[in-house]
């Protein structure tokens, strides 16, 4: 049974699931310099990012997570995505995962949209537990987790190689308290 694709809105955004017009959008986000210094994927070419769009639909599929398109709630643009990876149903706990294209930076947009997101993971999916890593460079993401009341658990140290060097990455969580 095919289960509705869940559209989430707040005062500015909406949250949707992604088509095959985002392709452009989506490379463009995910191509950006500022944007992959800190993220875990990148791609070079659109035929490339069609990896991720393919990602996105097998993700939901396979129930191992769910992502958003995040968009200008009044005309549609595209601005960045956002969702769940390592969905564990099991362990009711899921990996928040989220990026903007830098045009909306600073415009309070991620705190915003996040929200939404965790309302859906705690009371639709039934988690306890939010999940953030983030590389311990990446002060503009600490302080947005921090706003949204993450908790920071600690550091790994030098436990990732990134551009032939070592990095540290920082956990945060979001616990349901409901």
């Amino acid at each position: 049974m095919e289960t509705k694709f869940p559209i989430l809105e707040s005062e500015r955004v909406i949250l949707r699931q992604f088509t095959d017009n985002d392709l452009e959008n989506v490379f463009k986000g995910l191509s950006h310099p500022d944007i992959i210094k800190y993220y875990g994927i990148s791609f070079k070419t659109l035929e490339a990012t069609k990896e991720q769009m393919t990602w996105f639909a097998d993700h939901e599929k396979n129930e191992t997570g769910i992502w958003w398109a995040v968009c200008n709630k009044d005309d549609g643009t595209f601005m960045g995505a956002g969702g769940l990876n390592d969905l564990s149903k099991e362990n009711k706990k899921a990996e928040i995962g989220f990026w903007l294209l830098p045009e909306h930076w600073g415009k309070g947009i991620m705190t915003e949209t996040m929200p939404l997101i965790f309302n859906y993971a705690f009371t639709t999916i039934g988690l306890h537990r939010i999940e953030g890593f983030v590389e311990t460079e990446n002060i503009a993401c600490k302080k947005a987790l921090k706003k949204l009341q993450f908790n920071l658990e600690g550091t790994m140290q030098d436990c990732e190689i990134k551009n032939d060097a070592y990095i540290s990455v920082d956990i945060y969580s979001k616990i349901n308290k409901v």
